[in-house]
């Protein structure tokens, strides 16, 4: 048996829908033929001339009948592992008591009301979050809409051997199983009956975001630009900074005109300073989308339920906690990826403020800090000009476990430019951090006490 059939009969095996399926062996098809999925600047022209969202003229009552079609979608199948925790990242509090989950629950609850509009909400878990996220979204009965569920799961896929392709074994049997990347959401939509029941219910759009990013709120006016353009798919972009070189970006094939989206594992290493060149590239995209319900499914229907995503090869060790566990690829698809699929494709430049996604400890420090304000309805805003920029030493800070014992209470940071941390150190309450602030490694434990006041240049 080869390594697809075997990866096959084991998805079969632990009842993965046959369409899942399906779209797996045609990435593998891909993976086995020596596809990169790399995208070389000879060939893409940059992206110039999008619309912008601080322009938007949309008017109150195209912004209901919209929104009272429109679904907010969000991905949901991150466990937060690269902050050492194995649960959903979006159980983790954004201010006390209220955590990520809860502040989108307050975001299309706010719309709802203002609006009187239905905006469902719908989440996209993996098999590791479902349960944890559906606990806490039991708090709130009203938040169904019609029979539309809260969640749909995402589809799972075996994890391959490196050197010949065929499915892992482990003695941690769920270590063995990977997700397939945010660009199964198409797939899994179909396989759920979720697409269907949208489609059946009257909705016509789909909004969706990271969970992670509570920039990415649930916008009217752009529902309203969305449901006026007559575009089947549009994404959103913002203006590059030097933080964000090394992301996705928005290209434009020669070959057929086509918006293709360009990750970094997608850039062949010659070309990597053109692709981080802002003058030429002067926009990232934010993985903040929009699409067509009704062109989805036909899209879909056309091809089979193969969308034909651009492969992803990701290579890691079966256990991501043991560098000495073997060597696996995980194959994997963007949903950004998807922009080359549907003619007439479009983008939206928007502010940096529908930016914020936590990636890191230090994310959560800035998103924990006075530098945001958080609204009852959910809405984060900065409160000041110039986010200051967080710097947190890794190997003291990087889990949340490590990152919450020292920093029970993140120092206000409104007055800060940057804030850096070397080593050991411990803070108390009240602690303010003003200027460009840098505490060194000092070789032992340290602590700042209770309404100490950090100055720097």
């Amino acid at each position: 048996m080869n390594g697809l059939e075997a990866a096959q009969r084991k998805m079969r095996d632990a009842g993965i829908a046959d369409l899942a399926i399906d779209v797996f062996s045609d990435f593998y098809g891909k993976l086995a033929a020596g596809e990169t999925g790399m995208i070389p600047e000879a060939d893409v022209d940059p992206l110039d001339g999008v619309d912008r969202a601080a322009d938007l003229e949309v008017s109150l009552e195209d912004q209901c009948a919209a929104a009272d079609v429109t679904a907010v979608i969000k991905l949901n199948g991150g466990l937060g592992t690269s902050m050492g925790m194995d649960r959903a990242k979006s159980l983790l509090d954004v201010r006390e008591g209220r955590s990520f989950l809860d502040l989108i629950v307050a975001q299309v609850r706010g719309v709802r009301e203002e609006l009187g509009v239905r905006l469902p909400l719908v989440f996209m878990n993996s098999f590791r979050t479902s349960d944890d996220t559906r606990a806490v979204l039991e708090r709130y009965p009203d938040l169904a809409v019609g029979d539309l569920p809260l969640e749909f799961l995402q589809n799972r896929e075996p994890k391959l051997l490196e050197d010949d392709l065929t499915p892992v074994e482990w003695d941690d049997e769920t270590l063995t199983w990977c997700p397939p990347g945010h660009g199964d959401l198409y797939t899994a939509l179909a396989t759920s009956g979720v697409l269907d029941t949208l489609l059946d219910q009257g909705f016509r759009y789909a909004t969706i975001s990271n969970s992670d990013n509570l920039g990415a709120a649930p916008d009217p006016a752009m529902m309203g630009w969305f449901a006026a353009s007559g575009a089947p798919y549009a994404a959103e972009v913002c203006l590059r900074t030097p933080a964000d070189v090394k992301g996705g970006h928005l290209v434009v094939r020669k070959a057929d005109g086509r918006l293709v989206l360009r990750e970094t594992a997608q850039t062949p290493d010659q070309d990597a300073d053109a692709a981080a060149d802002m003058q030429r590239h002067r926009y990232f995209h934010t993985n903040n989308l929009w699409f067509d319900l009704q062109a989805l499914k036909a899209r879909l229907e056309e091809r089979g339920g193969v969308m034909g995503l651009p492969l992803i090869r990701n290579v890691k060790n079966v256990d991501p906690r043991d560098p000495s566990s073997p060597k696996v690829v995980q194959i994997e698809s963007a949903m950004g990826a998807a922009v080359e699929v549907f003619d007439g494709a479009t983008a939206i430049e928007v502010p940096r403020s529908r930016f914020l996604p936590v990636k890191t400890t230090n994310d959560l420090a800035l998103l924990r800090s006075d530098v945001y304000d958080v609204a009852d309805d959910g809405h984060v805003s900065a409160a000041v000009d110039e986010v200051p920029l967080v710097r947190l030493e890794k190997s003291y800070y990087g889990t949340i476990d490590a990152f919450e014992q020292r920093l029970p209470q993140v120092p206000s940071l409104r007055e800060a430019r940057s804030f850096t941390v070397h080593g050991d150190w411990t803070f108390g309450s009240g602690v303010r951090v003003v200027g460009d602030v840098e505490l060194a490694d000092t070789g032992s434990a340290e602590r700042v006490a209770d309404g100490e006041v950090l100055t720097g240049d």
